[in-house]
C-alpha cells in the first residue's frame, strides 16, 4: 500500500479519519502493545490513496467542523463569539433548551460519522469479527450540555461583560488591553472603576449580585428576572434560602476556583480576599488594572465596608439592649460577634493593602500571570504583602 506521509504532513482530513479509526488503533497495538506509542509507530500504518475519497473527506470534515464549534462555544478559544444561551431568548431556560438541543444533534452527527469510519476502514483490513464499529463514548468528544457547567460558564460570561472583556454589543474579545473603546458598550455599561465587590450579605447596590441582575434585565429583560435568578440557583446547587442568597454564596466562595480551573491556574480576574471570614472580597479584570487601582479600591470599597460593619454592630447592639425577645436578641448577638470578626479581618487587611496602594505598582501584561500576581503583592520596600486568593498555587516560584 502507499505511504501516506505527504497526506499526513498536511493533516489531511482523510489521514486524520484514518488515525482515529479503530481500525488504525486495532494494528497500532499490534505494533506496539505498550503505552509508549511512537511517531514511528504511527509512520509504519499502512495507507492507500484510495481511500482517500469525497465520502471519506465528508465525513471526517464534517467531524472537525463540529469539534471547532464545539470548543467557540466556551470562551477559552480564541474563536468564541458570545455565551451560546446569553441572547435571543426572554429567558436562560429557553435559552439553555435550545443549546441543549444544539448539543445533542452535534453528538449525535459525530457519533454516527464516527460509526461510518470506523466501518470503511474495518472492511478494508478484514477486521469485521474483530472490532465493533460502534464509536466508544470516550471517543465523543464533543460536549453535551451540562447544566451546572453550562450555567456557570454563563455567569462566567456575565462577569466578563460587567468588566469589558465583552461586550453585548461586540462579537468575541471587546477588551483585553490596549486603548479603552466606550463605544464598544451601549447595550450594558461595564463597571467604572474596575472593581466588582462580593459581599456574604446585600450590602452595597454594585455588588457582584447587583450587577448580574442588572445584566439579567438587560439580556432577558425585566419581567423574566426573578425565573432567571431560580433558574441560576437550581443550577448552582448552592447552600441559601433564596435564589440571591445561592447565587452570592456561589461567588462569595466558588466563582474564582472555578474560574480558576477554566484559566489553568492563570486567572485574568484577580480576587482581593481578606481571608475566612470573608470580611472584604471584590474582583478586579487584570487587562484593565492601573496603579490606581489598589488605592481606590481601599478608600472605595475596603474603607466603606468597614464603616458598614460599624454600623451594623451598632444596630445589633442596639436591638440587644432594647428587645425582650429572647430569640431575636440571640440571633443579635451571634451576628454582632460574626460582624466583629469581619472588622478586625478588614482592618488588618487595610493595614497590609495600604502599602501596596502607596506603592502605585506597576504591571506588565507581557510579564504574565504568574510574575505579575507576585509583582501585585510586593511593595516599594521589597516586602511581600498577601492580599490576592491562593498566591501560593499561582504565584511563579522564586528561582534559587
Amino acid at each position: 500500500m502507499d505511504g501516506g506521509n505527504c497526506y499526513a504532513d498536511q493533516g489531511h482530513p482523510s489521514v486524520l479519519a484514518y488515525l482515529n479509526s479503530k481500525a488504525a488503533a486495532y494494528l497500532l497495538n499490534m505494533f506496539n502493545p505498550t503505552a509508549s506509542l511512537t511517531v514511528a509507530d504511527v509512520l509504519k500504518l499502512p495507507f492507500s490513496v484510495e481511500w482517500d475519497t469525497l465520502k471519506i473527506r465528508e465525513l471526517s470534515n464534517n467531524n472537525l467542523s463540529a469539534c471547532q464549534d464545539d470548543w467557540d462555544s466556551f470562551e477559552i478559544s480564541t474563536n468564541f463569539l458570545e455565551h451560546p444561551c446569553s441572547g435571543g431568548f426572554s429567558n436562560i431556560e429557553s435559552a439553555y433548551n435550545y443549546w441543549k438541543k444544539r448539543t445533542i444533534d452535534r453528538y449525535e452527527l459525530v457519533k454516527e460519522n464516527e460509526k461510518l469510519l470506523n466501518e470503511y476502514f474495518s472492511n478494508k483490513f478484514g477486521l469485521q469479527e474483530e472490532l465493533s464499529n460502534e464509536p466508544d463514548e470516550t471517543d465523543i468528544t464533543v460536549r453535551k450540555a451540562d447544566l451546572q457547567r453550562d450555567v456557570k460558564s454563563l455567569l462566567s460570561y456575565a462577569v466578563g461583560c460587567m468588566f469589558g472583556r465583552y461586550s453585548l454589543d461586540v462579537k468575541g474579545l471587546a477588551y483585553a488591553g490596549g486603548a479603552w473603546n466606550s463605544s464598544n458598550y451601549k447595550t450594558f455599561i461595564p463597571d467604572a472603576d474596575n472593581v466588582i465587590p462580593i459581599t456574604d450579605e446585600e450590602y452595597l447596590d454594585n455588588d457582584i449580585v447587583s450587577r448580574l441582575c442588572e445584566w439579567l434585565r438587560v439580556v432577558y429583560g425585566v419581567d423574566s428576572l426573578e425565573c432567571n435568578l431560580d433558574f441560576i440557583a437550581e443550577a448552582l446547587g448552592n447552600k441559601g434560602e433564596t435564589s440571591r442568597e445561592i447565587i452570592r454564596n456561589y461567588f462569595l466562595n466558588d466563582f474564582f476556583n472555578d474560574h480558576k480551573r477554566i484559566y489553568q491556574r492563570c486567572p485574568i480576574y484577580w480576587l482581593f480576599d481578606s481571608g475566612k471570614q470573608n470580611g472584604f472580597k471584590a474582583l478586579v479584570y487584570l487587562h484593565r488594572y492601573t496603579p490606581d487601582t489598589i488605592g481606590n479600591l481601599r478608600i472605595d470599597y475596603l474603607h466603606k465596608m468597614q464603616r458598614v460593619y460599624e454600623s451594623e454592630i451598632n444596630r445589633m447592639q442596639d436591638m440587644m439592649d432594647h428587645s425582650e425577645n429572647a430569640r431575636e436578641v440571640a440571633a443579635a448577638s451571634k451576628r454582632k460577634d460574626k460582624l466583629a470578626k469581619q472588622l478586625k479581618e478588614c482592618r488588618e487587611y487595610d493595614e497590609k493593602i495600604s502599602h501596596l496602594a502607596l506603592s502605585r505598582i506597576e504591571l506588565d501584561l507581557d510579564d504574565g500571570v504568574k510574575v505579575n500576581y507576585r509583582k501585585l503583592q510586593t511593595a516599594q520596600d521589597g516586602k511581600f504583602y498577601e492580599v490576592l486568593a491562593d498566591s501560593k498555587n499561582i504565584m511563579v516560584k522564586e528561582k534559587k
